[in-house]
Order: C-alpha cells, then sequence, then structure tokens
C-alpha cells in the first residue's frame, strides 16, 4: 500500500516565498509597513508556524508583499509566479529604471536591541490592536493604567496644575523645581531615608526615564546587576540596552513571592555592581517585611554593592502592611529610591517620578557626576507635572480610600484572587499591594510548553488580554500577569469567560 502524499499547506507556500526571495519574517513586516500596511511580529509567526490561515485582506497583501499569485498562495492553485509589474514602471525614463534595479538600502534597528524585551506592549498586545482595528472587543487585563478605568486624580492636583501653567512655561533646574525636590526631600525624610539633600533629588518622566538613565550611568560593557525574577521588564531592557548583563535572582512563590536570599547571593560575581530590588512588587504585589529587607543589605554589605529600591507602589499597600523603604536601613551603603506619582495619584499620563540618592555617596562621586551629565542633557523633565508634587506628597491622600476595605482595589483584588484559585489548575499568591496578581498555571493539565501561544489562543478565543509571564523574565512558561483594574462587572466577565477557556484549553 502506497504512502500517503503530504499535501502542501498555505504555511509551506509562504515559506517557499519567502526562501526564495531571502526574506525574514522582519523582513516581512518591514515590507507591508513601506506600503502602509501592518502586519505584527506575532501574526506573521503564526502564519509562518502554519498555526492561522490569514483572511482574505491580508492574502492579499502577503502575496503583493511577496511577488507572488494570491490565489497560489492561499490554495496551490496556478504557479507561484511574480505579480506583474506595475503600469508606470514600463515607461519611466531609463535613469529612474536603472535607479530602481539598484538594491534599496535598507535602514535596520541597531544590534544592542537584539536582548530588549518589553512583553507587557509586545507581540501579543500587537495582535490585540489588529483585532481591535478589525472591529473587536478586547477586554485588557494587560496595563497598570488607572484612567482607562474610571480612577481620576485628584481635584486639587489638577486644580494645582492649571493654575501654575503659566510659570512653566521655560526649563526647570536639571533635577526639578525647588518645591517640588523639597517635598520630595521631605517625604524620604518621612520614610527615614538617610543623607538626604536636595542635590541628590532628581525628577523624571516616569520612574521609567530615571531607571534608563542610572544604567547608562553605571553599566560597562560586560557589568552584571542583580535583578528579581518576575521583574518590571523595563529594568532588563535598560541594563542591557546599557551594555550590562542583567543577572535574575529567583522570587519564591512558595514564600510569598519573598526573595530568595541563598540564590541572589548564590549569583554575586566579581563583575556584580548592584542589586536591584522592587518593592512592592510588580508583577506578584508582594511587599517585603524587615527581616527580609535586612538580610537583602547584608548581602549588599557583604560584596560592597550599591542598591536600587523601585518603590513606585509605596503608597498601594493593604491588609494592614507598612511599607519599609530599604534604604533607611543602609545609611552605610550608597542606595538610589525611586518613586513616583503615577499610581497613586492616578496621573501616569503626566508622567511624575523621581530618584533619590542617600547613605554613603562618597563611593559613587563617579556615577552620581554621570547621572548629572545625563540629566542635564535631557535639560529636565515635564515642568508642569513637577508643579504638582508638592501638593499629591502633602495634606490628604486619597488612594487610601481604594486600598482598604471597601475600597475599589481592595474589593477587586479579593474577588480576582478567589476566582482565580477556584478554577481547576490555576493558583495564585494574594497580592499585597499595587494592582497585579501572578498566578499559576498547571502547565501539564493544559500542556502548556509556549506562554506566549496560551495568551495569543487566549485572545483570539476569548478577547481577553493578559500579559505572559515570560514577559517579566520569569523563567518557566507557566504563569501570567492579570491587572485588576477594569470594573468589577468587567472582572466578573473576564473571569468567567477565563474559567470557561481553561474547561477545555490544551495547547
Amino acid at each position: 500500500m502506497s504512502e500517503p502524499v503530504e499535501r502542501e499547506t498555505f504555511a509551506d507556500r509562504l515559506r517557499q516565498a519567502m526562501a526564495e526571495r531571502g526574506l525574514k519574517q522582519a523582513d516581512l513586516i518591514h515590507a507591508a509597513d513601506r506600503q502602509g500596511a501592518r502586519l505584527g511580529k506575532s501574526q506573521v509567526s503564526q502564519y509562518v508556524s502554519g498555526k492561522v490561515t490569514p483572511r482574505a485582506n491580508v492574502m492579499a497583501l502577503l502575496a503583493k508583499t511577496l511577488g507572488v499569485d494570491a490565489a497560489w498562495l492561499a490554495t496551490g492553485a496556478g504557479a507561484p509566479e511574480r505579480a506583474a509589474a506595475r503600469p508606470e514602471t514600463a515607461h519611466q525614463p531609463a535613469s529612474t529604471a536603472t535607479r530602481q534595479e539598484s538594491p534599496m538600502r535598507e535602514f535596520k534597528k541597531s544590534s544592542k536591541l537584539e536582548n530588549v524585551l518589553y512583553d507587557v506592549r509586545g507581540p501579543v498586545v500587537d495582535e490585540a490592536a489588529r483585532m481591535e482595528s478589525e472591529g473587536e472587543r478586547i477586554l485588557k487585563l494587560n496595563i497598570g493604567n488607572p484612567a482607562p478605568f474610571g480612577f481620576r486624580a485628584p481635584d486639587e492636583v489638577i486644580h494645582d496644575m492649571r493654575s501654575q501653567l503659566t510659570e512653566c512655561e521655560g526649563y526647570s533646574d536639571s533635577r526639578g523645581l525647588f518645591s517640588a525636590r523639597k517635598a520630595i526631600m521631605q517625604y524620604a525624610q518621612l520614610k527615614h531615608i538617610p543623607n538626604v539633600d536636595m542635590d541628590g533629588i532628581y525628577t523624571g518622566n516616569g520612574v521609567s526615564e530615571l531607571i534608563q538613565l542610572c544604567m547608562q550611568a553605571l553599566l560597562d560593557n560586560g557589568d552584571e546587576i542583580l535583578i528579581p525574577a518576575p521583574d518590571y521588564p523595563l529594568w532588563t531592557a535598560c541594563a542591557t540596552l546599557a551594555g550590562g548583563t542583567a543577572v535574575h535572582y529567583l522570587c519564591d512563590e512558595a514564600s510569598d513571592w519573598y526573595p530568595d536570599l541563598a540564590d541572589m547571593e548564590s549569583k554575586v560575581t566579581d563583575r556584580t555592581k548592584a542589586i536591584v530590588v522592587i518593592n512592592p512588587n510588580n508583577p506578584t504585589g508582594a511587599v517585603y517585611p524587615r527581616e527580609v529587607l535586612e538580610q537583602i543589605v547584608e548581602v549588599a554589605r557583604r560584596h560592597q554593592l550599591m542598591i536600587f529600591s523601585d518603590e513606585i507602589y509605596d503608597r498601594l499597600c493593604m491588609d494592614g502592611e507598612k511599607h519599609v523603604s530599604i534604604a533607611s536601613l543602609a545609611p552605610d551603603l550608597f542606595c538610589v529610591t525611586f518613586s513616583g506619582l503615577s499610581k497613586s495619584h492616578m496621573v501616569a499620563g503626566y508622567r511624575v517620578g523621581w530618584m533619590v540618592l542617600s547613605g554613603n555617596k562618597r563611593c559613587a562621586r563617579d556615577f552620581i557626576y554621570g547621572v548629572n551629565m545625563l540629566s542635564n542633557m535631557r535639560l529636565c523633565s515635564n515642568v508642569p507635572a513637577q508643579s504638582i508634587v508638592q501638593t499629591a506628597l502633602g495634606g490628604y491622600q486619597s488612594v487610601e480610600r481604594y486600598v482598604e476595605p471597601g475600597g475599589r482595589i481592595y474589593e477587586q483584588r479579593n474577588y480576582v484572587y478567589e476566582a482565580l484559585n477556584a478554577m481547576d489548575g490555576i493558583t495564585a499568591v494574594k497580592p499585597k499591594a499595587a494592582f497585579y496578581i501572578f498566578p499559576r498555571i498547571d502547565v501539564k493539565k493544559f500542556n502548556i510548553t509556549d506562554d506566549e501561544q496560551f495568551a495569543l489562543d487566549l485572545l483570539h478565543e476569548k478577547r481577553i488580554l493578559v500579559t505572559r509571564g515570560g514577559g517579566f523574565n520569569w523563567p518557566e512558561p507557566d504563569h501570567f500577569r492579570i491587572v485588576y483594574l477594569p470594573r468589577m462587572e468587567v472582572l466578573r466577565e473576564c473571569m468567567e469567560d477565563l474559567a470557561d477557556f481553561l474547561a477545555h484549553y490544551r495547547q
């Protein structure tokens, strides 16, 4: 009995056409972009792997981009002939034709970006945007952006910015407005951070800008920096872009996602310059107790390391948890503490962040010189946004109402935590702060080997957008992050749809 003939698929023909023209997936995306069309990275990856067959309009775009017959690409009918030249090319002057025969110079992205990852806005988000452009309704649980979910900035903050706009038309000092830095210094004093002065406080266009500035100021090629896994991925991306090597120490899910101190210390080498602490943590929502922070300080002390502490969620603690700044425990070490108003005052779009240098500044004089240089180069951060810092940090803190029992964030956190743990094959540690929960998936039960594919499958079937665990530099495909900012009725819909999806899902 003869062997069955394996039929050629669309993916086979697509790969054949790409190979004949020497095109990679990225080339296909760029070529489509030059035609004014959009192809997402994950979209093309799925076409090439054969997981998805494109719709007619995308099929036509691929055929045009590759110069093949659309019917052949779609069904195999006919021959893979190049598309006919456009009529206007037939009568072009000889000089123009000669120019077009020469290969066009292509400008590719810097090789420095090859290992840079930021999946919070990555391929799965690109696919969601494509689906939205086609009229699909997407339930977004992927990004901690309060405003779209109905969280509003305090009226007093908005009023102050309006009233000061005419005074904010010029550049400020590169570090920031005096009033803003004075308020930040007083806030640092309330957090018991030692040896803080006005010259050691810098405002930024969000904490993100200041993280990048510090990594550029500190790291040479080959330098190492310890960063938690899971992490907020900007830390790893900025360290990599600066030429450094991000070395990830594990946080232990079985211990409320606290850092694994033994793993942290085992990864210190003679190239290690600093430890990054994200507390409260994104994506786990963990809040580290004083004794854990003291042990981290001891590791830094033994190995003479700098400490970077990302504390943007320090005013969003729940369940009676009290946030402790690690810099308050390390007066003899050099520390950089980051915070801002984006989350605590629901003004993510204003881009109001800051960093505070503290402790032993003598050992960091050259680093501080580099920070000043880079700070001067960007001139200053958003001045109207700086003008609200003094008002925001003083007086009534409206965010406290959100995170106490009965408050919106508190109740939504509780609902999502309970709903996830009620699903067969899902477990989650209860977050103590911030807007996020980082549930574990039973990969054996669902046969999951690729967490990006899991996120895409959930998006395609239930129109729910989450961020895969690998996007936070977690080493296994067994986690994903959910943002619990949407209103309760939206969260209920999402949790019901997720439970229905998992009831039958197998990768």
